[in-house]
């Protein structure tokens, strides 16, 4: 069992184990995914995590499980969803809200957040009041989602929801600036309003998905990118994806995060590797994998 940890300098991570040596893990962001985590562990997991010394916890989002689905899952072979009917799918913000209380460093984000099925302005707002409780502790992640019935339910049109997660990035970010604020696009028309509480420092917005569409996004729009789970060398090949994509944009001079899951053993060497092709963050969905895959 992991047992209280220094706190580690910014971008860096220290994890202690009972037992064995401190392990310091270089210039890499490690993340938790709580996906399928019991909603009353939740504020358990962020206290161990920010002890721990790890970098964030990224929170997964659906709003239902419908008895009948119209379109297969799409990242498990035979289209069926990989979780229970029953799993917890806390609301994210409001959840990042209770963890933030009872932790004094530790980062939350999504991975991903269905943006497109909701009200541009509950996402905001939603976003804007996490951030601000938690000082600025807080970025998003965006995706399209493939759940049509989570659309459908909330009267959001599900053909457009790529077009509309694009123009949603630029519209949190002014949405999100504080003071008078507006938005005027193709899918989104928000006349000058204020919107409070608003957060203090801009809040990072990242965008997933593994489609040329989706990856370009990222790579034209928002400020960084998160991949779902790979083996290294499927983990650089995505890596190089991005960074030609960027460079098409002329972004590689700005600052850009990458978060992915990695299957493949941990070692430094592993870590160096995958730095230098540009991974900023590695996302893991079990705490004690941290130790018993490296300390």
């Amino acid at each position: 069992m992991l047992t209280p940890a220094a706190r580690s300098l910014p971008g860096t991570v220290t994890v202690r184990r009972a037992g064995c040596n401190q392990c310091r893990i270089g210039a890499m962001k490690f993340w938790v995914s709580t996906a399928f985590t019991p909603v009353d562990q939740y504020v358990h997991l962020a206290r161990y995590c920010d002890e721990a010394g790890l970098h964030g916890l990224l929170m997964g989002d659906h709003q239902i499980h419908p008895r009948e689905l119209a379109r297969p899952y799409p990242y498990a072979a035979d289209g069926k969803p990989i979780w229970s009917e029953d799993a917890h799918w806390p609301d994210a913000w409001i959840t990042i809200g209770a963890m933030s209380a009872v932790t004094e460093r530790l980062r939350f984000g999504t991975n991903v957040y269905i943006g497109p099925a909701r009200n541009l302005l509950t996402v905001t707002k939603s976003v804007g009041t996490a951030a601000a409780i938690s000082g600025n502790r807080v970025q998003v992640g965006l995706g399209v989602g493939w759940m049509k019935e989570e659309f459908d339910i909330q009267q959001q049109p599900y053909e457009t929801r790529g077009a509309r997660l694009t123009e949603m990035v630029h519209a949190l970010r002014s949405l999100l600036a504080g003071g008078w604020v507006e938005h005027h696009g193709a899918h989104y028309d928000i006349p000058p309003v204020k919107i409070e509480p608003h957060p203090s420092e801009p809040v990072p917005i990242l965008t997933g998905g593994q489609s040329e569409a989706a990856l370009r996004r990222a790579a034209n729009h928002a400020d960084g990118w998160i991949g779902t789970s790979y083996e290294e060398p499927q983990a650089h090949e995505m890596l190089a994806r991005v960074r030609r994509l960027r460079a098409e944009a002329g972004r590689l001079d700005e600052p850009f995060e990458a978060i992915m899951g990695i299957r493949s053993p941990f070692s430094d060497d592993l870590f160096a590797r995958l730095e230098e092709s540009g991974l900023t963050g590695i996302l893991r969905d079990a705490v004690f994998r941290f130790a018993e895959a490296y300390c």
